[in-house]
């Protein structure tokens, strides 16, 4: 499914605009930390590529620059997305994975645990990143970012906040929520920044009576949230980019090195809104043990995959 996915403008200020402050440390670049936090998947991730997978060659030669990104919300990853850049053709992919999505793991004892968001409870980037990369056939992750709602709403602002035409009128109370989600933003075209920015990103199904998202609220809410990340993009390039990139700064966690985000900035310059491909991992809702889930589809995957990195021919012609 080849629509725009998902939240965050995060995912690509932080390859373009992240490090437009630092070049006041050219003289300094290299492995240097400039995000909080302490995890480094380039050092504690364990992935290995069968060298038989038709994935082989393209992961080991190609240009790109993998990053996880992470929309925390009460201890969970609410959304969970992958960036691609491909720096020597210009080009940048998103892959969607849904919260939802079924992950066996050996300390998963309950429904809820077997889902992809719940190994974040633990609070580790890593052991996300090692499930999505095992979910699309062993891909390199090379960097994370871990944002909350707080820090998107900051980010949002400073860029003026991101026009979006809601579908339908947005109606949802949950006061048993901590804090209480309220959600009520009418339809049609209007701006979203800090203070409807939870609200706009979280919703996926109206209270009795209003609007839902077909087929169970979070398909239809990642379709929403890409339709939000296009507009950000958009928003986000031009003069005001050193304020964003500012702002990014104080709101994110992230082991992206300085030499690098430099790299990817002076790379990234010409891109614009129409260089972004955005994907949904292929797969398709059910249920076990009473649980919702998303099972994907290992076959869609590989196609996606070979999209993505322009391998010709099946599985067995690589």
């Amino acid at each position: 499914m080849k629509v725009f996915v998902k939240q965050l403008l995060i995912w690509f200020l932080i390859f373009t605009a992240a490090l437009i402050p630092a070049r006041i440390l050219l003289n300094r670049v290299g492995d240097v930390r400039i995000f909080q936090g302490t995890e480094n998947l380039m050092e504690e991730m364990d992935i290995l590529v069968d060298p038989n997978s038709p994935f082989f060659e393209a992961f080991q030669d190609s240009e790109r620059v993998n990053v996880l990104l992470l929309g925390i919300n009460d201890g969970l990853s609410d959304t969970i997305m992958l960036g691609s850049y491909d720096m020597k053709n210009q080009h940048v992919d998103v892959i969607s994975i849904p919260r939802d999505t079924y992950y066996e793991r050996p300390e998963a004892n309950s429904p809820a645990a077997r889902k992809i968001n719940a190994i974040y409870r633990k609070g580790t980037a890593v052991g996300t990143a090692e499930a999505v990369s095992d979910i699309l056939m062993g891909i390199p992750i090379h960097y994370y970012v871990v944002v909350g709602y707080d820090g998107i709403g900051n980010i949002v602002d400073s860029i003026g906040g991101v026009p979006v035409d809601v579908p339908f009128h947005m109606y949802y109370k949950d006061p048993t929520d901590k804090p209480p989600l309220y959600i009520d933003i009418p339809e049609g075209p209007t701006i979203i920044d800090s203070r409807n920015v939870e609200q706009y990103l979280r919703f996926r199904k109206g209270s009795p009576g209003y609007p839902s998202y077909p087929g169970g609220g979070d398909i239809g809410r990642v379709k929403a949230q890409q339709n939000f990340v296009k507009s950000a993009f958009k928003e986000s390039l031009g003069l005001g980019l050193p304020k964003v990139a500012k702002t990014v700064l104080k709101n994110v966690d992230s082991d992206l090195d300085l030499a690098m985000a430099l790299k990817i900035t002076k790379k990234a310059v010409g891109l614009s809104g129409s260089d972004i491909e955005t994907y949904l991992t292929p797969g398709e809702p059910g249920t076990k043990n009473g649980a919702s889930y998303w099972w994907v589809d290992s076959q869609g995957i590989e196609d996606m995959l070979k999209e993505i990195y322009s391998i010709e021919g099946k599985q067995g012609d690589a």
